[in-house]
Parts: structure tokens; sequence; C-alpha cells
């Protein structure tokens, strides 16, 4: 379990919190969305994590341990991380990419197992991208940079799953195909954090929403609790109606014009 309590982090020369006391948890077995809008601190939920950003006040667990108390390795076989960006410093090979998830896993120098090997290739075709083995990063598309991202936190094999915008970059199939994933690795006991824009996505897929604005959690519970229309309304400050799948009876979030002209 992922936890957050009354976390406080503010930017240097920032006027306000990018997070003022954000409290909840994201539990094993249950997939967990963050949604908001820009500058709501989703984001900065990830890098107080990784402790990539200092403190002002609260605290951050990885079950009953605090993140800062965790060595770097410790943390990187409890949690596997997909940051929002990501740019290698130099081109790999897909395969050799996706290797790096074992790193937490082995002694330093050490050559890579048969488990390290089955791990690669169960992520590699978990996330769908087997087919990339030998392709060079640097010659992927934005999507199969994506999937490739997410196949490396796979083959970590940690309890714990954090994905910042997992869907950036990826049409409708892939999309649908990557939440199916991550659904079925929260229904099969990880812990599964996820940091989305997709607002009907996220209806349709998560246990549990939390929605962010201004640093501040403003709503937390089911989709159905969560996705209402005078709530995102207020939030998003755009018009917005908020409806029901006929498909899958998940709430389903359908923005309006500000401006409309009648047909004539």
């Amino acid at each position: 379990m992922i936890t957050f309590h009354a976390v406080r982090v503010r930017y240097p020369g920032a006027d306000a919190d990018a997070l003022a006391g954000v409290s909840f948890g994201a539990e094993s077995g249950r997939l967990t969305a963050v949604v908001g809008p820009n500058g709501s601190g989703k984001s900065t939920l990830v890098r107080a994590l990784l402790g990539r950003v200092p403190l002002a006040g609260g605290r951050v667990s990885v079950g009953t341990d605090a993140v800062n108390d965790l060595p770097r390795r410790s943390l990187a076989q409890r949690v596997a991380v997909v940051s929002q960006r990501e740019d290698p410093a130099f081109p790999l090979a897909v395969r050799d990419y996706v290797a790096l998830g074992r790193y937490p896993w082995q002694a330093a120098w050490g050559t890579p197992s048969g488990d390290d090997r089955a791990a690669v290739a169960r992520a590699l075709a978990d996330a769908a991208v087997s087919s990339l083995t030998e392709r060079r990063t640097d010659t992927l598309s934005g999507g199969e940079w994506q999937r490739v991202r997410v196949a490396r936190a796979l083959a970590q094999g940690t309890a714990a799953i954090v994905l910042d915008e997992p869907t950036t970059f990826l049409d409708i199939a892939h999309e649908m195909a990557c939440f199916e994933l991550l659904s079925a690795l929260a229904h099969a006991g990880r812990c599964v954090l996820v940091v989305s824009h997709q607002l009907n996505l996220v209806a349709r897929f998560a246990d549990r929403v939390v929605l962010l604005s201004r640093g501040q959690v403003v709503a937390d519970g089911p989709p159905d609790h969560v996705m209402r229309g005078e709530t995102l309304e207020r939030v998003y400050e755009w018009p917005l109606v908020v409806s029901r799948d006929p498909a899958v009876g998940a709430p389903t979030l359908v923005p309006l014009r500000k401006r409309h002209t009648p047909f004539p």
C-alpha cells in the first residue's frame, strides 16, 4: 500500500503549495486513479513518492516505511514508476531497455538470471511490444515508446506500480489495452496507482478515484461518487454533463461548447 498523509510540497518561488495537505492511500488489489486539471498537483505526488521534491510537511509511505527512510534500491524493489517524461541518455535496443527494470534485483556486475530473462519476456508480451525487441529506442513512435516504458516497469516485478499519464500518445485500442492490463494487475493483487487526464477511461476501470484541485483533494471515492457534473464543472471550470455509458454503466463525461450556434 502507498500512503500519502498530509503531504505538503511548495516549489521555490511559488506563491502557494503544489500539494496542500493531501491524504489518501492506494491499496493492494485495487486500481486507484488520481485525476484533476493541469497544475492540480498530480505529477507532484509522483515526484514526492520518488523523493524528487522535498516535503514541507507530511509523509509518504510504502507499507509501513516512510519513503525518505528507504534506500533507493529497496524502494525500487517495492515500487515501479512510469514517469510522465523520460529521455534516455543514449539509445538502446528495446529488449535491453526493458531489462533495466531488473536492475534492482541484480548484484553489482551480475549477469541476468533465467528469472530475469523470463520477467523481461513476460513484460514485453504483456505490454504488447514483443515485436519491437530488436528495435532501438530512438526509432520508436510516441505510442511505441510509451508501451515500452510500461514494459520496463512490469519487468521490475514490484508489488506496486505507479504510472503518470500512461496513455499519452496511445490510440484508442492501446489506451483500452493499457487500462485492461492495469486493471488485471490490480485485481491479481498489485497496488496500481495511475495519474490520468482520461476521465472516461478512469471511470470505467478505476476502483477508486482521487480528484485534486489546486493541490487539495476535493473528492475521493468510487467513480460514481467522484464523477458528478457539479463537482467536475467547478474543478475544471468548463460546462459539462455526466451521463451513463450504455454499454458498461460507468459514468461518462461529456464536455459542452461554451458557445453554440443553433442550426438554421
